[in-house]
């Protein structure tokens, strides 16, 4: 049984949440999303608290009942507070810059490289090198940082690239000048 799952979901005053049938609405200050559930699972909420509760006793059911469990306090603390990922470029040359909805960014090809901002998402830009990527929806906000660290990962040489705040990347020794 998931430790998880058990756990009450802590809804704050500022947030409306709206079950209706196999689909949760949860709307707050910064946005509203929803959500459609499983039919092996069920939500209740009442007194400000979520709870989450399996229909059967299955192997698919147990699987989804944790899972459900931390989407939907995702989704709570998502319109309360938003969530934050930020990225650093390092390297010469290296600038970024939003402009008219997409994110501009030179990492040292020979053209731009140019990314759209999803709705919901907020990009701020702070010394040309620091992205702050702000959102409601967690999976978002991951998605696109995973998006834009690809463009050019941070190599073991140099360590230049795109890295995540506080990553550490471990340095590998070049070849030997003789």
């Amino acid at each position: 049984m998931s430790r998880i799952g058990k756990l009450p979901i802590k809804v704050p005053s500022n947030v409306q949440v709206e079950v209706k049938k196999q689909t949760i609405h949860v709307s707050g200050p910064h946005g509203k999303t929803f959500r459609k559930i499983s039919d092996l699972i069920s939500v209740e909420f009442s007194d400000n608290k979520i709870l989450v509760t399996k229909v059967d006793n299955t192997r698919i059911a147990n699987q989804l009942y944790g899972l459900t469990r931390t989407l939907i306090n995702n989704m709570v603390i998502g319109v309360s507070e938003k969530f934050e990922n930020i990225l650093q470029l390092q390297g010469v040359g290296y600038r970024a810059q939003v402009k008219d909805g997409n994110l501009i960014l030179n990492l040292g090809y020979s053209h731009p490289v140019l990314i759209s901002i999803p709705q919901g998402i907020e990009i701020k830009v702070e010394k040309n090198v620091v992205l702050i990527i702000t959102g409601f929806d967690k999976e978002l906000v991951g998605q696109l940082a995973a998006t834009i660290r690809h463009k050019r990962p941070p190599e073991p040489y140099k360590g230049k690239g795109i890295l995540y705040k506080g990553e550490i990347i471990k340095r590998k020794v070049g070849k030997s000048g003789k």
